[in-house]
């Protein structure tokens, strides 16, 4: 009788999971980006948010909550209800932040579930063109020449764009001083100015000043070289290998979303992504929309965490 009762309550479960799905969404979904907008992350959620609007036929809303290297809103979505009313779009940062804070407020793993990776985008190297810095080899003479007193920015602690210059620095042998910010579009205006020395920034965000001539780029951070700046080599072929950094932008969900409700999301992501709008507009951006099963998503999430906790451990980056 018990295991009748087990089996049944377990069916109940499942089918009020799947109705839910198919009933799903009747009021706006609301994602939240942990970065500030214009920010790489930012932009895709917002091109993502559209063509999930458009197909749900209910608003999907997206809401900035920057800051800590994007665990605040992380932690927002985190302490969500598990409903599909509440989503986070957060970058290959998030699987950083548990080596870079001592106190999240939630469990990266166990507090969120993903839904789908939605693009991965390459870093470029940029500097301000007042310092004549024309290959990435010359920016790694003057901080040879000068150790500690160049700077380099990021859209914050832990944040993908930190963590490829730590990886950079790392295998290029330097050592300069980081200073975050709260996103890229903050840090590349100070890269513009002069007061930071270098950023390895979204060519997403960075693509529109790199062409008005307002930054220099010289080097690309991933493994291969970006679409819309063919010519710019890696900063692996300028001669330091290892120095490559993964960068990608994904979508989660608080843990306990039903998984037939992950599994709709994800189909409705793997539909905005493949509309040619979303084609267009990211392949213009030097970015590639990249769909992923769920479960797939959440085992690249899983295998960065213990990759990242190694670079930071490398870097002597300490939890704040």
């Amino acid at each position: 009788m018990l295991r009748f009762l087990t089996v049944a309550a377990a069916a109940f479960a499942l089918g009020a999971s799947g109705a839910h799905a198919q009933s799903y969404p009747n009021k706006a979904i609301h994602i939240i980006v942990p970065f500030t907008p214009g920010s790489a992350t930012d932009i895709t959620a917002r091109a993502v948010a559209q063509q999930m609007s458009v197909k749900l036929g209910q608003p999907v809303v997206v809401d900035n909550k920057p800051g800590a290297g994007g665990t605040i809103g992380a932690a927002q979505v985190a302490k969500a209800a598990p409903d599909g009313y509440t989503l986070l779009v957060h970058s290959s940062g998030h699987t950083v932040n548990p080596s870079i804070f001592a106190n999240l407020g939630y469990d990266t793993q166990k507090d969120l579930v993903g839904i789908s990776m939605l693009a991965e985008l390459p870093n470029v190297l940029v500097v301000p063109p007042s310092r004549n810095w024309k290959t990435t080899p010359d920016l790694v003479a003057a901080a040879k020449a000068t150790p500690g007193k160049l700077s380099y920015g990021s859209s914050g602690a832990g944040s993908g764009t930190h963590m490829n210059a730590e990886k950079f620095r790392l295998r290029a042998g330097i050592d300069a001083v980081h200073v975050p910010y709260k996103g890229p579009p903050e840090a590349l205006n100070d890269v513009m100015g002069g007061r930071i020395d270098f950023m390895f920034a979204p060519v997403l965000t960075a693509l529109s000043l790199i062409r008005d001539k307002r930054l220099t780029v010289i080097g690309v951070g991933s493994a291969k070289r970006s679409s819309v700046l063919p010519d710019v080599p890696t900063t692996e072929e300028a001669g330091y290998p290892g120095s490559a950094y993964r960068f990608w932008v994904g979508m989660l969900a608080p843990a306990g979303t039903p998984p037939a409700l992950v599994d709709r999301l994800n189909a409705e992501v793997k539909a905005a992504l493949a509309t040619p709008e979303i084609k267009e507009r990211m392949g213009a951006l030097g970015a590639d929309a990249s769909w992923m099963p769920a479960a797939d998503f959440d085992k690249l999430i899983a295998q960065e965490l213990v990759e990242n906790a190694a670079l930071a451990k490398e870097a002597g980056l300490k939890p704040q």
